[in-house]
């Protein structure tokens, strides 16, 4: 299951295959026994989670608890939702030697490690990394990163020209950059149009200029009219009829 209804943690394992529930019961057991004090352990995003209660710091980005990790069966895995270690590097670096000296292999993305038996995690260090992170020192760390929304509130109110909301220079520069980079494919489309268009007119003109000669040439080559013979009483008159000359030949 990627996420459950269930309103407690107990009904949650309930619901899982046999082993699933012996697996990530033992997950559960390991981090309780590691926890800092401070915090709580309950249903989060239809996962088992381990979070801040809102009662110790309710100014979160969205109203949830802040989670310092989560435990959910997944549908092809099981999965361990490292939250306490995502943008700690000091302390993911440690946590990626400290299992690659257990001798276990670690399927890890941003956060999550994922695993399909509880063999495939070392126990030990999944304790020893969830003690390392106390409440005081997650809450510190969240608000280093965190915008603070009085910041936001004045931002959203200047004009785009006010120093507050002024871009960094390493952005204004990535910006400028684009704007070139466009101005320059812009332009190089346009003389590509351009040339394409001329080319296009040069050959038409070269097309027309050679029907007109052929039709010249054509007109120039036309054989010479020969006139009829007529008869007028005796007299038989042949008329032969040039472009510049007309000859009258009368025979008796």
């Amino acid at each position: 299951m990627a996420s459950s209804a269930a309103a407690t943690v107990d009904a949650y394992l309930a619901e899982l295959p046999e082993d699933r529930r012996a697996a990530l019961t033992a997950v559960r057991a390991v981090v309780n026994a590691h926890l800092p004090a401070g915090y709580v352990e309950g249903m989060q995003y239809g996962m088992i989670g381990w979070c801040v209660p809102l009662s110790r710091y309710p100014d979160t980005y969205n109203g949830q608890p802040l989670a310092i990790a989560s435990l959910a069966s997944q549908k092809q895995y099981m999965a361990f939702y490292l939250v306490g270690v995502y943008g700690d590097r000091d302390l993911e670096a440690w946590f990626r030697r400290a299992f690659a000296a257990s001798g276990k292999k670690l399927d890890m993305g941003k956060s999550c490690v994922r695993f399909k038996t509880l063999d495939a995690l070392p126990l030990d260090v999944i304790g020893q990394t969830i003690a390392k992170v106390p409440v005081d020192a997650f809450l510190a760390r969240y608000e280093a990163v965190k915008k603070p929304a009085s910041a936001r509130t004045v931002r959203s109110m200047t004009s785009p020209s006010s120093s507050s909301s002024s871009p960094s220079p390493t952005k204004a520069k990535r910006t400028t950059k684009a704007k070139r980079t466009t101005k320059a494919k812009r332009t190089t489309k346009a003389k590509r149009t351009t040339k394409a268009k001329q080319t296009k007119q040069t050959a038409k003109t070269a097309k027309t200029a050679k029907v007109r000669k052929v039709r010249k040439a054509g007109k120039a080559t036309k054989p010479k009219k020969v006139g009829k013979a007529t008869r007028v009483g005796k007299t038989t008159k042949t008329t032969k009829t040039t472009k510049t000359t007309k000859t009258v030949k009368t025979t008796r």
